[in-house]
Protein backbone atom coordinates (compact mmCIF):
# COMPACT_ATOMS: atom_id res chain seq x y z
CA UNK A 1 0.00 0.00 0.00
CA UNK A 2 3.31 1.93 0.14
CA UNK A 3 3.97 1.60 -2.91
CA UNK A 4 4.42 5.39 -4.41
CA UNK A 5 7.27 5.31 -1.19
CA UNK A 6 11.02 4.62 -2.36
CA UNK A 7 12.64 1.21 -0.70
CA UNK A 8 15.75 1.47 0.77
CA UNK A 9 17.65 -1.47 1.64
CA UNK A 10 20.23 -1.17 4.46
CA UNK A 11 23.58 -3.12 4.30
CA UNK A 12 21.75 -5.85 7.54
CA UNK A 13 18.47 -6.46 5.14
CA UNK A 14 16.17 -3.98 6.79
CA UNK A 15 13.97 -2.17 4.32
CA UNK A 16 13.32 1.75 5.02
CA UNK A 17 10.86 3.83 3.50
CA UNK A 18 12.04 7.20 1.62
CA UNK A 19 9.78 9.89 0.68
CA UNK A 20 10.42 13.43 0.97
CA UNK A 21 6.47 14.28 2.06
CA UNK A 22 5.91 13.46 5.36
CA UNK A 23 2.08 14.13 5.15
CA UNK A 24 2.14 12.07 2.45
CA UNK A 25 3.51 8.72 4.42
CA UNK A 26 0.92 9.50 7.29
CA UNK A 27 -1.74 9.43 5.00
CA UNK A 28 -1.06 5.77 3.53
CA UNK A 29 -0.36 4.46 6.75
CA UNK A 30 -3.87 5.81 7.94
CA UNK A 31 -5.64 4.69 4.55
CA UNK A 32 -3.36 0.95 4.67
CA UNK A 33 -4.70 0.93 8.69
CA UNK A 34 -8.46 1.84 7.99
CA UNK A 35 -8.35 -0.26 5.07
CA UNK A 36 -7.13 -3.53 7.10
CA UNK A 37 -10.77 -5.07 8.08
CA UNK A 38 -9.34 -7.03 11.44
CA UNK A 39 -8.55 -3.90 12.86
CA UNK A 40 -12.73 -2.84 12.79
CA UNK A 41 -15.61 -4.56 14.25
CA UNK A 42 -18.31 -6.36 13.39
CA UNK A 43 -21.84 -4.55 13.74
CA UNK A 44 -24.42 -6.30 14.55
CA UNK A 45 -27.50 -6.49 11.40
CA UNK A 46 -31.07 -6.09 12.24
CA UNK A 47 -32.02 -6.66 8.70
CA UNK A 48 -32.02 -3.30 8.11
CA UNK A 49 -29.56 -3.13 4.98
CA UNK A 50 -29.41 -4.81 1.25
CA UNK A 51 -27.03 -8.06 1.46
CA UNK A 52 -23.92 -7.25 -0.68
CA UNK A 53 -24.31 -6.59 -4.99
CA UNK A 54 -21.31 -8.82 -6.27
CA UNK A 55 -19.76 -5.55 -6.85
CA UNK A 56 -18.96 -4.86 -3.02
CA UNK A 57 -18.45 -9.33 -2.82
CA UNK A 58 -15.76 -8.33 -5.17
CA UNK A 59 -14.19 -5.23 -3.80
CA UNK A 60 -13.97 -6.68 -0.09
CA UNK A 61 -12.44 -10.43 -1.59
CA UNK A 62 -9.69 -8.45 -2.73
CA UNK A 63 -8.75 -7.47 1.51
CA UNK A 64 -8.84 -11.01 2.31
CA UNK A 65 -6.97 -14.17 2.10
CA UNK A 66 -8.12 -17.36 0.41
CA UNK A 67 -11.81 -16.97 1.19
CA UNK A 68 -13.97 -17.89 -1.47
CA UNK A 69 -17.81 -16.80 -2.28
CA UNK A 70 -20.42 -19.28 -3.13
CA UNK A 71 -24.34 -18.93 -3.17
CA UNK A 72 -26.97 -21.20 -1.92
CA UNK A 73 -29.83 -22.57 -3.43
CA UNK A 74 -31.89 -18.69 -3.22
CA UNK A 75 -28.80 -17.27 -4.72
CA UNK A 76 -28.26 -15.85 -1.36
CA UNK A 77 -23.97 -15.22 -0.95
CA UNK A 78 -21.47 -16.48 1.80
CA UNK A 79 -17.93 -17.17 2.45
CA UNK A 80 -15.80 -20.29 2.98
CA UNK A 81 -12.27 -21.09 4.00
CA UNK A 82 -11.04 -24.81 4.68
CA UNK A 83 -8.60 -24.87 7.21
CA UNK A 84 -5.73 -27.76 7.73
CA UNK A 85 -4.40 -29.07 11.03
CA UNK A 86 -2.03 -31.76 12.27
CA UNK A 87 -4.90 -33.50 14.50
CA UNK A 88 -8.18 -32.81 15.88
CA UNK A 89 -6.46 -31.25 19.25
CA UNK A 90 -5.42 -28.39 16.97
CA UNK A 91 -8.50 -28.18 15.18
CA UNK A 92 -10.11 -28.02 18.05
CA UNK A 93 -8.33 -25.72 19.35
CA UNK A 94 -8.63 -23.22 16.63
CA UNK A 95 -12.68 -23.76 16.81
CA UNK A 96 -12.36 -22.53 20.48
CA UNK A 97 -10.70 -19.49 19.25
CA UNK A 98 -13.24 -18.81 17.10
CA UNK A 99 -15.87 -19.44 19.00
CA UNK A 100 -14.63 -16.58 21.40
CA UNK A 101 -14.14 -14.47 18.77
CA UNK A 102 -17.30 -14.63 17.52
CA UNK A 103 -18.50 -13.63 21.29
CA UNK A 104 -16.38 -10.69 21.36
CA UNK A 105 -17.61 -9.65 18.02
CA UNK A 106 -21.43 -10.49 18.37
CA UNK A 107 -20.60 -12.43 14.61
CA UNK A 108 -21.38 -15.97 14.73
CA UNK A 109 -20.23 -18.49 11.50
CA UNK A 110 -21.13 -21.55 11.18
CA UNK A 111 -18.24 -24.17 11.94
CA UNK A 112 -17.67 -28.25 11.34
CA UNK A 113 -14.39 -29.61 12.29
CA UNK A 114 -12.99 -32.63 12.89
CA UNK A 115 -9.60 -34.49 12.59
CA UNK A 116 -6.87 -32.50 10.50
CA UNK A 117 -9.77 -30.09 9.55
CA UNK A 118 -11.87 -26.85 10.45
CA UNK A 119 -14.38 -25.55 7.83
CA UNK A 120 -16.01 -22.21 8.31
CA UNK A 121 -19.03 -20.25 6.72
CA UNK A 122 -19.84 -16.75 7.20
CA UNK A 123 -22.92 -15.04 6.12
CA UNK A 124 -25.22 -12.54 7.95
CA UNK A 125 -28.32 -13.98 8.57
CA UNK A 126 -30.74 -11.60 9.43
CA UNK A 127 -30.17 -10.48 5.71
CA UNK A 128 -29.69 -14.07 4.33
CA UNK A 129 -26.27 -12.45 2.23
CA UNK A 130 -22.78 -10.74 3.04
CA UNK A 131 -22.40 -7.74 4.49
CA UNK A 132 -18.90 -5.89 5.37
CA UNK A 133 -19.08 -7.43 9.06
CA UNK A 134 -18.44 -10.68 7.31
CA UNK A 135 -15.75 -9.88 5.70
CA UNK A 136 -14.27 -8.31 8.73
CA UNK A 137 -14.84 -11.64 10.82
CA UNK A 138 -13.05 -13.52 8.06
CA UNK A 139 -10.13 -11.18 8.38
CA UNK A 140 -9.77 -11.41 11.84
CA UNK A 141 -9.97 -15.30 11.34
CA UNK A 142 -7.17 -15.34 9.56
CA UNK A 143 -4.86 -13.34 12.32
CA UNK A 144 -6.36 -15.49 14.72
CA UNK A 145 -2.86 -16.75 15.57
CA UNK A 146 -1.57 -13.71 16.11
CA UNK A 147 -4.04 -13.96 19.43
Amino acid sequence: LLEDLDKVHDTIGNYYLVSNNREEILQKIFYWFMDDLSKKRCIACDGDILPFDTSDIHKYLKKIDDWHVKSNDDKSFYLIKDFKFKNFEESQKFVNKIGNLAEEENHHPDISFGWGYCKIKIFTHAIKGLAESDFILAAKIDKIDQW
